[in-house]
């Protein structure tokens, strides 16, 4: 692990440890001491932390952990570790389709109803690290386009005025395919993970289903322990 990855799961640990109580890190200069590395290590570790939104920076005041750092157990992933002027997209396709079956059970549409169909390589610090592939009923956004493909989709959700709840996530290790390579400007059969998103609404309907190949992927998380359900697997 890097020194500077090493320092800040070390930081979010004791962060949700409660270890800073009075809300606020140790200087750049102290924790340079602490951890055995250069300042500018701590300086990037700082910025990841910054871009993730744990804490804030406050120029000649300090570095503040954010009072809502806490409440979403995804910490930080490849992609949401950057902020969005770091991250870019390009469209390879776009088409409106017929919804198929699986499209039907999805987003609970009629029969004879469109769905939009978009694949796109998201670009990471100028690095092509994603392929995300995905789905939305055309009659919840009936005016999307390629250049809405290219933005942020959940900026475009909330703007056609509806409103995210969740998301439910799943994850799977992967070889890319000889097609996925050259997207990506890898090797064929270098590992991925296989990330399957549906992103719902408040009112539970399902606004989009995407699929994503990613290299170079991480993602931290915290998990409160359930006991509950740690007894009942217990069961055998």
């Amino acid at each position: 692990m890097k020194k500077r990855e090493f320092v800040v799961q070390d930081l979010l640990s004791k962060i949700y440890q409660e270890h800073f109580t009075n809300g606020k890190l140790p200087t750049q200069r102290s924790l340079a001491k602490q951890y055995e590395v250069s300042r500018y290590t701590i300086q990037e570790a700082i910025n990841s932390l910054s871009d993730i939104g744990v804490i804030k920076v406050v120029q000649g005041s300090g570095m503040f952990i954010r009072k809502d750092a806490k409440q979403n157990p995804l910490i930080y992933n490849s992609l949401t570790r950057n902020s969005y002027d770091r991250i870019t997209s390009r469209v390879i396709y776009i088409e409106k389709q017929p919804a198929l079956d699986e499209d039907r059970q999805v987003f609970e549409l009629d029969d004879e109803q469109y769905i939009w169909k978009f694949q796109r390589i998201r670009i990471v610090n100028y690095k092509i690290t994603q392929i995300e592939t995905s789905k939305l009923p055309v009659s919840f956004f009936p005016d999307f386009t390629a250049a809405t493909a290219e933005g942020s989709i959940q900026k475009y959700v909330q703007q056609s005025k509806y409103a995210i709840s969740h998301y439910i996530t799943s994850y799977t290790p992967v070889l890319t395919t000889k097609e996925q390579s050259e997207l990506l400007l890898c090797k064929k059969g270098t590992p991925a993970m296989k990330i399957v998103n549906r992103g719902i609404l408040k009112n539970g309907q399902v606004y989009e289903y995407s699929e994503v190949i990613a290299i170079d992927y991480s993602c931290t998380y915290i998990v409160p322990f359930n006991k509950e359900s740690h007894q009942t697997r217990q069961k055998g």
